[in-house]
């Protein structure tokens, strides 16, 4: 007999003092820092607030260097998955996109679907409740199913985002536009994204035609998520409707908004690459400075800009007179991971004239403390959804310069759908216009007009996320707020199918 589902709820809330069950979680993401964080910012939260063992699988170094960003108190199991970079044409030792060159990243993808006999004897061994899969391993969802075990597919990406990312991958419209249209195309899928620009387009769809080796792997891995029994999206139902009912039509399965998933800052610092020493420097140097005056600058961990648009980002932001903290890699062409040599990628005296109101930190930044600083105003990001959603839970808004993947359209949700997001360029190898940047710079940052607007709505939004998170035991009352609510709704699907599949049996 079906648990009722107020009995399947209160079997699975449970404080974190409570002894694990017995039920387990697999978690399972794709080899790279953006979708590791989310996963094992995921990892931590179900371990706090259900009652499961959880198990997070992922290749050799990548476990290892996953040892140190655990609690000494946490009970979740890592466990790897066998693994040679070396026996699919990659580098040694590279089993992590932050460590590959770009082409080399499809490689990688291609490469990881040889994990499917190993990561099926540990479904077999284990028995888990539930899978939860990165986007990029939809070939999970097929091995699950002929198990009889409950999957889902875990986005880091925003619902909009992404169905934006998956409807080009699925159709390749821009293949078919005419000379008449501008650059301009839609989606026939998804039209509610209205008209979508060649601009707007990462670099592997601009150039995909269906035969090519990134076209070739995402419809065969898109195709695998209809074998899925859901999709867990790291985005708050209130402003991010369109992309989540692009899902449910597309897919035909239960989506569950359960955002913000966000990793302690304890966490994401052994995660990254950062140091206390520079978490120290970083602190005191807010610390310093009047409130909201002051203007982040980073574009992620794998992302860099051209030579050309460093000097004319360097230049605005010499000449806007605003506080700021960039963190700085090499540009395109180096090695993303070298020193930074700013003798030779910013302009001559550019240290010298900003001392004092210009911080630059190379590599890495403790961004979640720094966000959630009051003296920082806004944000000027790739527009990757982690970044986002990190600046949208602290109330800040955001210039954006999307530059892969799903970035493009996570700007125009951040921009036109919610109003947060002014938009300054796109891609690493457009022109820019240090005066361009300028004028965006003090538009976003102003008190005035459209800039006080845009600070308006991102606090309204900060309280959105807040009341979305919000995880009131006594949910009669209507105190528990919707992601926490969504994120219920899933293990109470998953109880009941393994209940439905026992019954069968």
């Amino acid at each position: 007999m079906k648990l009722k589902m107020a009995e399947m709820r209160s079997s699975i809330t449970s404080s974190s003092s409570r002894r694990r069950s017995e039920k387990e979680v697999v978690m399972f993401p794709f080899m790279a820092q953006g979708h590791i964080i989310p996963f094992l910012a995921l990892a931590l939260q179900i371990e706090s607030k259900k009652s499961f063992s959880i198990t997070f699988v992922n290749t050799p170094l990548n476990i290892r260097k996953l040892r140190s960003t655990l609690p000494h108190n946490s009970s979740i199991r890592l466990l790897e998955i066998p693994f040679s970079s070396s026996d699919h044409g990659l580098p040694p030792n590279s089993e992590n996109t932050d460590v590959l060159p770009y082409p080399y990243v499809i490689r990688l993808l291609e490469a990881s679907t040889s994990l499917k006999p190993a990561f099926q004897k540990i479904l077999q061994d284990r028995k888990p409740l539930c899978v939860i899969a990165d986007l990029f391993f939809g070939w999970t969802a097929s091995v699950a199913k002929e198990l009889g075990i409950f999957h889902v597919v875990f986005s880091g990406c925003s619902g909009f985002g992404l169905a934006c990312y998956c409807s080009l991958w699925l159709n390749l419209p821009h293949r078919k536009i005419n000379d008449g249209s501008d650059g301009y195309f839609s989606l026939p899928d998804f039209e509610e994204a209205n008209k979508i620009h060649m601009s707007q387009l990462p670099l592997n769809i601009s150039e995909a035609n269906g035969e090519d080796a990134w076209s070739k792997f995402q419809f065969q891995n898109l195709s695998h998520w209809f074998n899925s029994d859901g999709m867990l999206f790291n985005t708050v139902s209130g402003f991010d409707q369109l992309g989540l009912m692009y899902f449910r039509r597309k897919f035909n399965r239960p989506v569950w908004p359960i955002g913000p998933v966000l990793l302690p800052s304890e966490s994401r610092a052994s995660v990254g690459k950062q140091t206390e020493f520079t978490s120290m420097v970083c602190r005191e140097w807010l610390d310093s400075k009047p409130l909201n005056s002051v203007l982040y600058v980073s574009f992620g961990s794998m992302n860099t800009i051209s030579p050309s648009q460093m000097m004319e980002l360097a230049t605005a932001l010499d000449r806007c007179n605003k506080n700021f903290i960039w963190v700085v890699r090499p540009p395109i062409g180096f090695d993303i991971n070298s020193e930074f040599k700013a003798e030779e990628w910013l302009p001559e005296g550019f240290e010298e004239r900003v001392k004092g109101r210009g911080l630059l930190v190379q590599s890495w930044a403790p961004q979640v403390e720094i966000l959630s600083h009051n003296a920082v105003s806004a944000f000027l990001s790739h527009c990757g959804w982690n970044s986002a959603i990190e600046s949208l839970s602290n109330g800040v808004p955001m210039l954006a310069w999307p530059m892969a993947a799903e970035q493009f359209f996570n700007a125009v949700l951040l921009e036109r759908e919610v109003g947060v997001c002014v938009e300054v360029a796109r891609g690493k190898m457009c022109e820019v216009r240090h005066q361009d940047l300028v004028d965006k710079i003090e538009l976003v940052m102003s008190n005035r007009d459209k800039g006080s607007e845009m600070r308006k709505k991102a606090s309204e939004l900060k309280d959105m996320i807040e009341i979305a998170v919000k995880d009131d035991d006594e949910e009669i009352s209507g105190l528990k707020g919707s992601s926490s609510k969504a994120l219920d709704d899933f293990f109470c699907a998953a109880m009941a199918y393994e209940t439905e599949q026992y019954s069968m049996k």
